[in-house]
């Protein structure tokens, strides 16, 4: 993998660069939509390609495991050729359901063992059988196995679960070391930074990551209840310690505010659900604030969804017809919604990218926060 800075603020911490990867060039910083199980829900590649001009999507190893299976997917020749999409693609451990899934699981030095919401039938992750499932699904990059805390969470918990995860990325890095691509492009593993929001567990973190001399670094842990000033002060806390010259992941962030805050702290690459999860509930991001779009005051609003972005389906689709659509449960709507936050999402990473390289980023950011924060 190659990472370029292309541009720094000189205000901020925020940079532009490029990753290439063998299924192609990411331009940072980046939004990653989240297709869980190989697809981003009610949007068509297509529309992820051409209209969202989406750069790089996210799988998610524990769902692709679960639903597909490795058996299916090796059959295929990877998620590549099973979803038809051409482009980068990232997965996560199944990390995350250590935390999302904890009335589900059982977790030891071994791994975490789950108990399957499909069928009852139990499955067990290891770092080493992570490597392997990522290896089968064929993401261009992939995580490795961690616990991520809950918030809050006490000092001793925080720590004994950090050094957890250094000694099973220790063994991931073994694993993956020790193993090939399946089908003859290159993938990358992702090491995680963890620490909850304890400062000297942070530190400890990234120095510990940092160390490992990955090609590019995550933190995770954030973004799950935290105080947004805390989850902003553990990123900076870690950003001044991993290497300048390595991507950084934040995962599972965020809000568009989330995200201008934390490219501000030198972060490059983001992903998150809630786009296309508030979409389909009617909540949608736009250039001026956030909309609900079920709301009767957008029953006769015959205006574009947001007249800033351009774009298909923003100056061909008006609030009042999502609104009848969404009232109605009409399944284009929900599409509509979904594309609409998808690509007001890859609007503002590609502004943000426009305004560093203009050396104009913090100045349009603090106006920007505001805009996006408010509920119209």
């Amino acid at each position: 993998m190659f990472f370029k800075i292309h541009h720094t603020d000189t205000r901020s911490n925020a940079r532009t660069g490029e990753i290439k990867t063998d299924h192609g060039v990411i331009q940072t910083p980046i939004f990653m939509p989240v297709g869980t199980n190989g697809a981003v829900k009610a949007v068509h590649m297509r529309e992820l390609e051409q209209d969202i001009k989406a750069e790089i999507i996210l799988g998610n190893t524990y769902h692709l495991y679960l639903r597909a299976g490795t058996e299916m997917l090796e059959g295929a020749g990877g998620l590549h050729k099973f979803n038809g999409w051409n482009k980068p693609i990232l997965t996560d451990s199944g990390g995350y359901q250590v935390y999302s899934l904890a009335h589900a699981r059982k977790l030891s030095e071994n791994g975490a063992t789950f108990k399957s919401f499909l069928d009852g039938s139990m499955h067990t992750f290891t770092p080493e059988n992570v490597m392997d499932i990522q290896r089968s699904i064929g993401a261009d990059i992939i995580m490795a196995f961690d616990e991520c805390t809950p918030y809050p969470c006490n000092y001793t918990y925080a720590k004994n679960s950090m050094e957890m995860t250094h000694r099973w990325l220790k063994r991931c890095k073994t694993q993956f070391e020790n193993t090939e691509p399946k089908y003859g492009y290159n993938q990358f593993l992702f090491p995680i930074v963890q620490g909850s929001t304890y400062t000297d567990l942070r530190e400890q973190s990234a120095e510990f990551v940092a160390n490992q001399n990955f090609e590019a670094n995550a933190i995770g842990g954030l973004s799950v209840g935290e105080p947004a000033e805390e989850m902003y002060a553990m990123t900076e806390i870690v950003t001044k310690i991993l290497p300048k010259n390595k991507p950084r992941y934040m995962m599972g962030v965020g809000t568009p505010a989330n995200i201008l805050e934390c490219i501000a702290l030198g972060i490059d690459m983001f992903d998150c659900v809630m786009p296309t999860r508030n979409a389909r509930n009617g909540g949608l991001f736009t250039s001026e604030g956030i909309i609900n779009i079920r709301n009767e005051k957008w029953k006769y609003d015959y205006s574009p969804i947001d007249e800033n972005l351009g774009g298909y389906f923003n100056t061909n689709y008006s609030k009042a017809y999502l609104k009848h659509l969404l009232k109605q449960d009409e399944m284009l709507g929900f599409m509509i919604a979904s594309v609409h936050n998808l690509q007001f999402y890859m609007w503002l990473v590609t502004e943000a990218r426009k305004k560093i390289a203009e050396g104009t980023f913090v100045f349009w950011k603090n106006e920007m926060v505001k805009k996006v924060s408010r509920k119209l």
